[in-house]
């Protein structure tokens, strides 16, 4: 894939997800509480429901730009994989190391991390797409990445009693 085509993707992918992302932080409530809306949307105000927000959304954009792109690189699965993963994970992380060095959370910074956790997982999928110049198997990417979404539907209905699931 040239890399001005795979940069026009993954910003409209940002784009996508942040938008996506934030009309998910209250498709929930809005849809009466209905329970599949709450597989793949925030159900409560907790860091682990909040990791959704990019999970859901940049997985779809995924299978979408997969399916309209000409050419691909050789591993755009993988880093697409492993893009998802580092955002969806780099929400807990920004999260706790700023909560814990100020002692206390504020909306304004938990709303920025969301929006730079999207950037951060778009330009791991943007750099790791690019360097690659052989196939790359996405095996454990996809491991990893079918086992979060099966926590999430499992952690919905019964969340461990643990602070991330809190909220």
């Amino acid at each position: 894939m040239q890399s001005s085509q795979l940069k026009h993707v993954l910003i409209i992918g940002i784009l996508f997800t942040s938008f996506f992302g934030t009309l998910a932080h209250f498709f929930y409530e809005w849809t009466g509480e209905n329970v599949l809306a709450g597989l793949f949307t925030p159900v409560s105000e907790s860091i682990w429901e909040h990791m959704k927000l990019i999970f859901f959304p940049m997985s779809l954009y995924g299978f979408l730009s997969k399916k309209y792109l000409k050419q691909e690189s050789p591993c755009y699965c993988f880093a697409y994989l492993t893009g998802l993963l580092a955002g969806t994970l780099a929400i807990p992380v920004l999260f706790y190391t700023y909560s814990g060095i100020l002692g206390r959370n504020c909306m304004i910074i938990d709303i920025l991390i969301f929006y730079l956790s999207v950037i951060l997982a778009f330009f791991v999928v943007y750099r790791t797409a690019s360097q690659c110049k052989q196939h790359k198997s996405p095996f454990l990417p996809w491991l990893f990445a079918l086992l979060l979404a099966a926590c999430f539907f499992i952690f919905t209905f019964f969340p461990p009693q643990l602070g991330i699931f809190q909220g």
